[in-house]
């Protein structure tokens, strides 16, 4: 998992420090690479490793070419507000990179409170950005793949395009895909964050204290709390029958996705 899901789970631990900016957050880490290594040709190669990591970041996705239906009927206030936010996606050295590589490469979540296989999925009804209610239990008797997310994280801005190829690869009779804000953002940024990348699945807002939004990192929601999430992005899959049958967090292998709903949709 990135550093930014960890720094997260520590945050939730700690009185939320000072915001510093992205950039600057990114010196530091670069900083602290060359400050940790001293003397000798190793550690020479190991500052040009560090160098090239830290100032050549993946690219990050492109807008989609297509918004969601429920997003251009939109209000011309949140739309206005939308734009105000100035989204755009975070990066980091390693992000999207697990992705494209086979379910056996994924890591074992690394959050231990995380709910149990087997368990039944706590239910939730929630608020698109537009106003639309979208409850769990709008969904049973399909396989949901359910993520939790911030606008902010880089991990689930990279997860962002690729979700949205799952979701439009597998029938809305038998699958569906939630996603829940995790970090109390306001309707602005979740929204300017689902138009960018042209999700076909709904994002719910799951307000707590503090609000955050793009700009401002936020507290858990009280579904993000009942899901035990600790950091960006956490999943869930939920079988027809409302329970768990697989759960992970940090960035994920497409296949391995595919390879969970489809056991879900097929009661395995």
């Amino acid at each position: 998992m990135g550093r930014a899901a960890q720094a997260k789970r520590a945050r939730r631990a700690a009185p939320p420090p000072v915001k510093t900016s992205r950039s600057a957050e990114q010196a530091s880490r670069r900083r602290r690479i060359f400050l940790f290594a001293t003397g000798g040709p190793i550690v020479l190669i190991g500052l040009v490793v560090a160098y090239l990591l830290g100032f050549h970041s993946p690219s990050p996705p492109p807008p989609s070419k297509t918004i969601a239906a429920a997003d251009r009927n939109a209000s011309a206030s949140l739309v206005n507000a939308a734009d105000a936010v100035g989204f755009s996606p975070t990066t980091e050295p390693g992000v999207g990179q697990i992705e494209g590589r086979p379910a056996s490469a994924a890591h074992a979540p690394s959050n231990p409170k995380l709910l149990p296989v087997g368990s039944e999925a706590p239910a939730f009804r929630l608020k698109t950005p537009t106003g639309q209610s979208v409850g769990l239990s709008d969904y049973r008797g399909k396989a949901v793949l359910l993520e939790f997310f911030a606008t902010w994280c880089p991990h689930c801005n990279a997860e962002a395009p690729h979700l949205k190829t799952i979701a439009e690869s597998f029938p809305a009779s038998k699958y569906a895909y939630v996603s829940v804000n995790a970090d109390s953002e306001d309707a602005a940024s979740v929204f300017a964050y689902h138009r960018y990348f042209g999700l076909p699945f709904p994002a719910l807002l799951d307000p707590g204290s503090p609000a955050g939004s793009f700009h401002q990192q936020g507290g858990a929601g009280p579904v993000t709390t009942k899901y035990h999430v600790l950091s960006y992005p956490t999943f869930y899959v939920i079988g027809k029958n409302g329970r768990i049958t697989w759960r992970g967090d940090g960035e994920q292998p497409d296949a391995l996705l595919h390879q969970e709903l489809v056991k879900a949709a097929n009661g395995a």
